[in-house]
């Protein structure tokens, strides 16, 4: 009996090469005069937004562009974006670049037009709404974010927050596999690591809302992950594998948009927030300890997808052999992308840990999507043995 479930995503969804450029032509119906653009200071140094805000002007649209987004967006930044979203009359909200930039774009589309308090939005389905039309344009193949309801920000000096509604799904995502070429390698192969956890994330959740739609997606995500990073890492001017990345995360997204992730992400969340590691690479250093903690309950569900990322994986019979290689292979796979593969390598000493512990605890929302119980004593030895 298929249980009863609920999936969201986003309203319409273009990919093509060059679709960002034709703005104007896929979101007509909905950008209004004054449209405001949430991107970061790396995308305008290369020039990446000019030609998606040419199309809007060439339509007579009247462009703002905020500029300011970091990695792990600051509460007071989110403010910033969202008064300089009021000043500007903004009828919409595009946003462009990577999790972060689309992150807060979400976030201005719902407090600018609703006026409700962000400390009220925290959590899941607290947001109220309405919110202003919004596109999502990602420049990195990771995140997902342009499929997935959920925000999230750094709070004070290190906690991690998230809002989470349907109401941050957006109007239109753009996928244009041509804005990921050239990428750098560490930031493909980081991104393309967190794609992959949300896709095992999504399918091994204890989630009520666990459904076969996530599922048969994260399947594929997996299957189109696996076959391409190593190409999209080595020769970043594919376009049929950045294609097939964009296409991945994308698919990943609406995966744990529905079916949420765990552990995984509870004890990366800490890593970015005191030591400012990027999130893919965050998840990528605890990404196989976590596994291999959840494996004396998960599996048989992690034998399931193993194949789907590492297809000669399928030749293994004995479940738990193919789960641990699993967990193996993931590891060894970061390495061979020239990742950090140990918390030492990022600055994190034993003294470190004990915090880290504390810290992920706090991530509630996400530890009980987690395949197996996880104590605060299981996080200090996953994060001790990633040292």
């Amino acid at each position: 009996m298929i249980s009863a479930f609920t999936f969201n995503t986003s309203q319409r969804i273009v990919f093509e090469n060059g679709s960002s450029a034709q703005l104007s032509r896929h979101a007509a119906p909905f950008l209004g005069e004054r449209p405001f653009l949430v991107t970061d200071p790396g995308i305008v140094a290369l020039g990446l937004q000019d030609p998606c805000e040419a199309s809007l002007r060439q339509a007579g649209c009247v462009v703002a562009r905020f500029t300011d987004v970091t990695a792990d967006p600051p509460r007071a930044l989110v403010d910033k974006a969202i008064d300089a979203a009021r000043a500007h009359g903004a009828t919409s909200v595009v946003g462009f670049g990577g999790g972060s930039s689309l992150d807060v774009a979400k976030l201005v589309a719902l407090i600018a037009r609703s006026d409700e308090d962000l400390d009220d939005a925290w959590g899941i389905g607290n947001a109220k709404g309405p919110r202003l039309p919004l596109v999502l344009v990602p420049t990195t193949a990771g995140t997902g974010s342009e499929v997935t309801p959920i925000s999230i920000i750094t709070v004070g000096e290190e906690e991690k927050r998230g809002v989470v509604s349907p109401l941050l799904l957006p109007d239109l995502a753009v996928l244009d596999p041509l804005l990921t070429l050239g990428l750098p390698a560490p930031v493909t192969a980081a991104t393309g690591i967190d794609a992959m956890v949300h896709a095992i994330e999504a399918y091994a959740s204890k989630s009520a809302n666990n459904n076969p739609l996530s599922r048969t997606l994260a399947v594929e995500a997996l299957r189109l992950l696996g076959a391409n990073i190593e190409q999209a890492v080595q020769s970043p001017g594919d376009e049929d594998a950045r294609g097939a990345m964009l296409l991945g995360s994308m698919l990943a997204g609406m995966a744990f948009a529905n079916s949420p992730v765990a552990a995984v992400h509870a004890l990366a969340y800490p890593l970015g927030g005191t030591f400012h590691v990027p999130h893919g690479l965050s998840n990528a250093l605890v990404l196989p300890h976590v596994l291999e903690f959840n494996n004396a309950v998960a599996a048989q569900t992690y034998a399931e997808i193993a194949p789907a990322l590492f297809p000669d994986l399928a030749g293994i019979e004995d479940v738990p052999e193919r789960a641990g290689q699993f967990a193996g292979r993931l590891a060894a796979l970061s390495a061979k992308l020239g990742l950090q593969t140990r918390l030492r390598d990022v600055g994190v000493g034993e003294a470190d840990v004990p915090k880290l512990a504390a810290d992920a605890m706090k991530q509630t929302r996400l530890l009980v999507n987690n395949p197996r119980e996880l104590t605060e004593a299981n996080a200090l030895a996953i994060y001790q043995a990633a040292l």
